[in-house]
């Protein structure tokens, strides 16, 4: 706008160009004024890790306890038995449950630990939080929108938040957020394989907000609503602020140098010379019908 305003300028009047400049430098400023009215949450953020004990150096999601069953998740019968049956699985050297290792993407909750730094990026209408891992890209609508009807299951789920002045001083210090599917699935909590139902109904209820003894501080308060659980399940996250004012920021691609491939629900291992290898003891090969053995 003001490239167009400045061309607009010159072929007007003297009076009439002050005017017209002065709305210009007055939009500007309510832009501003605008802005200040929400947390400075700029820059690059990362996960804070509570334990010392994860599983494969992934996150769980309760960072104050292990993965796995150490998390205590209220699971319901059937599904902790489906929890067992995929550390079982992964003890004999299979993938469980967790589709993380063929890079099928995560999903909620998982792109909320943030396991690689992320950014916040806070507009009046939207707040997008770039993940910067399998999922790049969360969008937290927070223009009063109503849930939409039609839309495609996805494995971030549809977000719609609102911002709240907790302390009444003119500022927003709180993003409430609520996600919501169609999810695809299956997924889970940890790469242990802690699953979430898989009739992908999952609700995730979030309250972001900066510490307020350290503004580099962040916490994310997140309650599953799960099928599979007997009851909500809250946690809290924390992320803490990159000092650097330029930080680095990495590439990851989880398909690159990737070993693991899956077939048939089975996952199996490249070899250092390229050759397809199970990933356990006793573990069928794939169904190879398509291809006609041409060695001798």
């Amino acid at each position: 706008m003001m490239l167009c305003a400045s061309s607009i300028l010159r072929g007007l009047p003297i009076t009439l160009a002050s005017l017209a400049g002065a709305l210009v430098l007055t939009a500007g400023v309510a832009t501003a004024n605008e802005d200040g009215k929400y947390p400075d949450l700029r820059g690059q953020w990362r996960g804070v890790l509570r334990t010392v004990t994860v599983f494969k150096g992934q996150p769980s999601f309760d960072p104050s306890k292990s993965w796995g069953t150490f998390q205590e998740a209220p699971l319901t019968p059937e599904y902790q038995a489906i929890m067992e049956a995929s550390i079982k699985d992964q003890e004999e050297g299979g993938f469980g449950n967790h589709r993380g290792g063929s890079c099928l993407g995560f999903g909620m909750p998982i792109i909320a630990y943030g396991f690689e730094p992320q950014e916040f990026i806070v507009t009046p209408d939207t707040t997008y939080i770039l993940v910067n891992w399998v999922e790049h890209t969360r969008r937290i609508f927070t223009d009063g929108r109503e849930w939409p009807v039609d839309s495609e299951p996805t494995l971030t789920g549809y977000s719609i938040g609102r911002w709240i002045d907790h302390d009444s001083d003119g500022h927003y210090d709180v993003l409430e957020v609520e996600t919501r599917g169609p999810f695809k699935g299956p997924r889970d909590y940890d790469a242990t394989g802690l699953p979430l139902h898989r009739d992908n109904q999952s609700i995730f209820k979030e309250r972001i907000y900066l510490d307020k003894a350290d503004k580099d501080l962040m916490h994310n308060e997140i309650t599953v609503i799960d099928h599979a659980l007997t009851r909500p399940w809250t946690i809290t996250r924390d992320y803490r602020r990159n000092q650097n004012p330029r930080p680095n920021w990495n590439e990851f691609i989880c398909a690159e140098n990737n070993p693991y491939v899956t077939i048939e629900n089975e996952t199996y291992f490249l070899s250092g010379d390229g050759l397809l290898m199970p990933a356990k003891k006793g573990q069928r090969p794939p169904d190879l019908r398509f291809f006609k053995d041409s060695r001798k």
